[in-house]
């Protein structure tokens, strides 16, 4: 703090604030908030008590001048204290209620170009980290003119390791943010797979990084993966992470696949021209699961985890897939291509394949798969497809905890029976009701590729932007749900 005033950077304060449980309470401060008051003789709740009504949940108020070390202070609403885990809402209201309110007086901060903040852990390090990195993320790397960069620490006596441990979670979920925001002529997937490998790279000791060429690929015989990147001049890659954090080598490691379309024009199938720029964030099933290895290692968890990332693009050219062209996935099933639109669902299907020859403890997919899981669930929660009680259980915990919602789905025969009915193959990539249960058919046909117990698809396309619905997510691309991956791993790693 004494080196940023020396270089002559204001410092700003962030502080919460509870709401009263009844009309006749006080002001209610955080411990933090409180000890602050006390060191400038109550003028903090003597200015709150003065400066209008009680602040409300996610709501601020700034003051100027109440210590000489602070310039600029921003009380900030938490809520209600107390219970915490909502059985409605399927998360833990306090944490939610921390990220949201240290955002607001980050941001409110951010504005005044104040360049260094001390943020108040409102009993809660971690989520209060959570809040001040996601809250400043903004992707403005290609403008001239950028956003002040705000550096956070936490203010008064904290627990520095969950501090510490809210900025790891907060970074990689902003690592996502970065790559699904970025432009497709920027994120290729060459670079896609380089940008994982530097980020990766302080690791090294315990990191294995495989980009595998189409020669690869082409061995492997994944026809359906290629049969979507011969339409493009990038090459495609087949980016393969090995994170090796538990002591035992031999311990069976978790295994994480995600789809990295690059950029999907719809290929022949094209997608209408509005809105198709946010087709750059079609990797964001790679995006997110690369993000959360690069937690894993840098969190050190105990774990074996392995990423598997197909990258590539859809697009229109005379060598690309045509609706009704039949290609032969890696483990022999025949797959008619009806749409090729539904391009997500051909990568992934030799991604699995291949899943199997780690003899996982489990595999989690993540996929931008359907507008269907958009139309079902909306923003609030990804949709999860699993044939593992024990697999839903601890997603479901960990996202509780991390706030970013998953919401089971159903894995019917119903569906399954859509997308075995092909005219010309083993499989049609669209259900035959193309208008009804659409991410119940695409998860359908996924599991076809799929013979471990415990399996889950993670359908993102719901949350893969963020408008205003999460507050302390700026408008953009989201990174959902790189935390939520992070907590499972994490609360496996725990495990016996």
């Amino acid at each position: 703090q004494n080196l940023t005033l020396s270089l002559g950077f204001p410092t700003g304060l962030v502080l919460g604030v509870y709401e009263k449980q009844s009309d006749n309470d006080g002001i209610h401060l955080t411990e933090a908030a409180a000890a602050f008051d006390r060191s400038i003789s109550g003028k903090l709740s003597e200015m709150l008590s003065i400066s209008g009504p009680p602040l409300k949940k996610g709501k601020s108020r700034i003051f100027y001048g109440l210590h000489q070390d602070f310039p600029s202070a921003v009380v900030v609403g938490l809520g209600k204290s107390g219970t915490c885990v909502c059985g409605k809402e399927n998360w833990n209201n306090c944490k939610e209620n921390i990220r949201a309110a240290v955002s607001v007086g980050c941001r409110q901060l951010q504005d005044l170009e104040v360049a260094h903040v001390e943020v108040d852990p409102c009993g809660d390090g971690q989520s209060a980290a959570e809040g001040a990195v996601l809250g400043l993320f903004e992707y403005d790397e290609l403008k001239t003119k950028k956003k002040v960069r705000v550096t956070t620490q936490p203010y008064g006596s904290v627990d520095s390791a969950a501090w510490q441990k809210g900025v790891l979670y907060g970074d990689g979920q902003n690592l996502a943010r970065q790559l699904m925001e970025a432009p497709a002529n920027h994120i290729t997937p060459t670079v896609f797979a380089n940008s994982i490998e530097q980020k990766l790279s302080p690791f090294a000791h315990k990191v294995a990084v495989h980009k595998r060429p189409q020669s690869w690929i082409e061995s492997e015989q994944m026809g359906a993966f290629l049969s979507v990147s011969k339409g493009s001049e990038e090459p495609p890659i087949f980016l393969e992470l090995h994170y090796k954090g538990s002591l035992d080598s031999a311990q069976p490691p978790l295994v994480l696949v995600g789809k990295g379309i690059t950029f999907d024009s719809g290929g022949i199938s094209l997608k209408p021209s509005s809105g198709m720029d946010a087709m750059r964030a079609d990797m964001g099933g790679a995006a997110t699961v690369c993000s959360a290895i690069v937690t894993a290692a840098a969190l050190k968890l105990p774990i074996n985890i392995i990423g598997l990332a197909p990258l590539c693009e859809n697009m229109p050219s005379g060598k690309a897939n045509k609706p009704g062209d039949v290609v032969r996935a890696k483990n022999g099933k025949t797959i008619q291509i009806d749409n090729t639109d539904a391009e997500g669902r051909l990568i992934l299907a030799d991604a699995l394949c291949y899943a199997h020859s780690f003899k996982p403890r489990a595999i989690i997919n993540a996929a931008t798969l359907t507008g269907a899981i958009d139309v079902a669930l909306g923003s609030a929660a990804a949709g999860v497809f699993t044939n593992s009680d024990w697999l839903w259980e601890r997603l479901h915990k960990a996202s509780i905890v991390t706030g970013d919602r998953v919401w089971r789905m159903p894995l019917f025969q119903h569906y399954t029976k859509q997308i075995t009915e092909s005219a010309l193959a083993d499989l049609n990539n669209i259900g035959k009701y193309s208008r009804s249960g659409g991410a119940c058919t695409a998860a359908a046909f996924l599991r076809e590729f799929v013979t471990a117990d415990h399996w889950a698809h993670l359908d993102i396309a719901g949350v893969m932007t963020n408008k205003d619905e999460v507050p302390y997510l700026r408008k953009g691309m989201s990174g959902r749900p790189t935390r939520t991956l992070v907590e499972f791993a994490a609360g496996l790693a725990s495990e016996p």
